[in-house]
């Protein structure tokens, strides 16, 4: 599978697996320094998904938090899993930009720093009207570093008859 745009995207199979980086890209708007997903291992269109985010010492927000004790911040590990939800909400016929609207009962268990992998896992809880609930959580060797609910919204659902 090259890039998922447009067309591809409607003719997804039920369940997309082995996403690249590069296929990342078509599916996703951003860009270094804030793609967070290297690899998608699995996707059921709408339904869940499950990705990795290698965390490395060199990413930019090591520098300033915290020296001498480097530890990923939880805003970054959030944007990781709401990353997978888009992707989910994507392949299931959102538009390409979907926006975070909603955090909610996030918690935070263990540090996550340099050479640790995050396990990332998105699965759609509610949603209807161009919005989509996803329950998220983010674990490193099984355990949990990260677990709640984001909301992921599609603006483009408004002016659409698309459902999501």
């Amino acid at each position: 599978m090259t890039g998922l745009t447009g067309a591809a995207v409607a003719e997804a199979p039920a369940a997309v697996s082995g996403l690249s980086h590069d296929q990342i890209r078509a599916v996703l708007p951003h860009r270094w320094p804030m793609l967070l997903l290297d690899r998608v291992i699995r996707v059921e269109p709408g339904v869940k998904g499950t990705a990795v985010k290698n965390v490395s010492g060199t990413e930019l927000w090591f520098q300033g938090h915290f020296p001498g004790e480097a530890v990923l911040p939880g805003v970054v590990m959030i944007e990781a899993m709401a990353q997978l939800a888009g992707v989910v909400f994507a392949l299931a016929g959102a538009s390409e930009i979907s926006y975070l609207a909603g955090v909610r009962s996030m918690r935070f268990r263990r540090p996550v720093v340099p050479g640790d992998q995050l396990s990332l896992t998105a699965e759609r809880t509610a949603g209807g009207g161009g919005f989509a609930e996803y329950r998220v959580s983010a674990r490193v060797d099984g355990q949990v570093a990260a677990e709640g609910n984001l909301t992921i919204a599609d603006p483009a659902s408004q002016r659409s008859t698309r459902k999501v």
